[in-house]
């Protein structure tokens, strides 16, 4: 079942276009705290998205480039804003299509049913980040994202992130760590990791996440 993300700050208007897109067999979630959009997107995975520009804190336009960085997910611009700069800015921040209100229900499936088709069709719509407290790591260009910050990561630093945030919440082995760094750890010596992970300390603390990874003595590390 294809899932479809309704970003509307008024509350009639979500409450109709869910309650259409759930007669025609998509399951549905309206966004309701607009602090955390792109939270609310990586937890939720939709296949398409329905964004409008007029929202509280940052508008449709910010919101759909912050997801643009991590997902090809399609995006459909529903506004009232009618002018020509305004559909430019929606396709040039990478929306898919742009609708104008008000429109037609019968309308909106329409494109929603096209855009899917030609989405899951020819291209793969994935997201390609993982998020946890907040903290995402974007998987194509291995960069690790906090509260407008970006940090560039290594190769070994990456691999690290990416196993401990698979395993968020539970104690990794080092062993296991040292498995995705390397393809037998019988070639590695263990201040090697140690190395590696307190460079990792290093950066994150410099955007505010000094305590992120955990040392759980005799056991191995966990990002909390």
């Amino acid at each position: 079942m294809f899932k479809i993300l309704i970003i509307e700050d008024d509350y009639k208007i979500r409450q109709i276009i869910l309650e259409h897109i759930e007669k025609w067999g998509f399951e549905g979630l309206s966004v309701e705290e607009f602090n955390n959009i792109l939270t609310i997107f990586l937890k939720y995975s939709p296949h398409l998205i329905l964004l409008d520009i007029n929202l509280p804190a940052f508008d449709g336009f910010y919101w759909c480039k912050k997801i643009r960085e991590i997902s090809e997910v399609p995006i459909i611009f529903i506004s009232s804003r009618t002018s020509n700069m305004d559909i430019i800015m929606a396709i040039n921040q990478g929306g898919d299509d742009y609708i104008q209100k008000p429109f037609s229900m019968e309308v909106l499936i329409s494109k929603i049913n096209a855009l899917l088709r030609r989405a899951y069709s020819y291209r793969k719509a994935a997201v390609n980040a993982i998020e946890y407290q907040g903290v995402i790591l974007n998987l194509p260009d291995n960069q690790l994202l906090y509260q407008e910050q970006k940090l560039e990561l290594t190769k070994n630093e990456f691999k690290i992130m990416l196993v401990l945030m698979k395993n968020k919440g539970t104690i990794v082995k080092r062993e296991q760590i040292m498995q995705s760094l390397w393809e037998d750890e019988s070639f590695i010596d263990d201040n090697t990791l140690t190395v590696n992970i307190n460079r990792l300390r290093k950066k994150l603390s410099q955007i505010g996440l000094s305590e992120f990874i955990q040392t759980r003595k005799g056991q191995g590390y966990m990002i909390l």
